[in-house]
């Protein structure tokens, strides 16, 4: 974590969280991961939050006055959500087609801005990390399914690439791409933006709970934004960990 010098106060804090439905499918023996991330949460304040595997039930209701939380559908609970502490005056969905997988946004005012908030949660690899080996019999298998899920990213990526066009003020691009910083999916989309990991981070930036130290998941802003810190957390209360930025223009 590194600070620059600038008034900190004045600063727009993001952050991004895959939350894995809040254990709704009981990935861990823990009854309590609910109320740890909403604990977790409130203690370091974000003005906006980015939500992937959002589960909308009652109780992860969060105390925030704007929101915008899409689902795949009116009977799934699972998707993606953007809270934030400035009014919200525009959003929608690119409604990814043939996956539960989704990019949603939402045009928010501050002061006298308007800042254009993405969330992705690009196609899903579904691999199971404690049991997937390339070494294995079915490791042809693997690969092939590895190549059609990249594929779909791909896909998903010129979407929002096309969409993104549309704006060309202030933006906040976040969310779990499912891939690494050497992909083409992070090369494409980081183009003409601030990496928030790379302008204030430090170490590998873990935001996966794997051996290896993954960064997959992201925060970038428009090259006319200051990123004043960066943090990666620790929490492992989802598979991924929360990371937060703080963003000034």
């Amino acid at each position: 974590m590194t600070e620059n010098n600038s008034s900190l106060n004045d600063d727009v804090k993001v952050m991004s969280y895959n939350v894995r439905m809040f254990n709704h499918w009981r990935w861990t023996e823990d009854d309590n991961i609910s109320a740890k991330i909403k604990t977790f949460i409130t203690e370091q304040e974000p003005d906006i939050i980015l939500f992937q595997e959002y589960y909308s039930l009652e109780k992860q209701q969060f105390n925030y006055p704007y929101k915008y939380i899409k689902t795949k559908n009116k009977q799934d609970k699972i998707g993606l959500a953007i809270y934030s502490k400035f009014p919200i005056i525009n959003k929608g969905s690119l409604n990814l087609e043939h996956t539960s997988n989704n990019i949603i946004f939402a045009d928010v005012i501050r002061k006298k801005d308007t800042i254009r908030v993405y969330n992705l949660h690009l196609q899903s690899l579904q691999l199971n990390t404690s049991k997937e080996n390339f070494g294995q019999a079915n490791s042809e298998k693997l690969v092939a399914r590895l190549k059609e899920r990249f594929k779909k990213q791909a896909e998903q990526t010129k979407i929002f690439l096309a969409h993104e066009e549309g704006f060309k003020g202030k933006k906040i691009v976040g969310g779990d791409f499912n891939n690494t910083c050497y992909s083409w999916v992070y090369n494409q989309i980081s183009k003409d933006k601030k990496d928030a990991f790379l302008e204030a981070g430090s170490g590998f930036g873990k935001t996966f709970n794997y051996w290896f130290p993954m960064r997959i998941d992201f925060i970038f802003t428009d090259e006319n934004a200051v990123i004043n810190q960066f943090n990666s957390f620790s929490e492992k209360n989802s598979d991924h960990f929360p990371i937060l930025t703080k963003i000034n223009w």
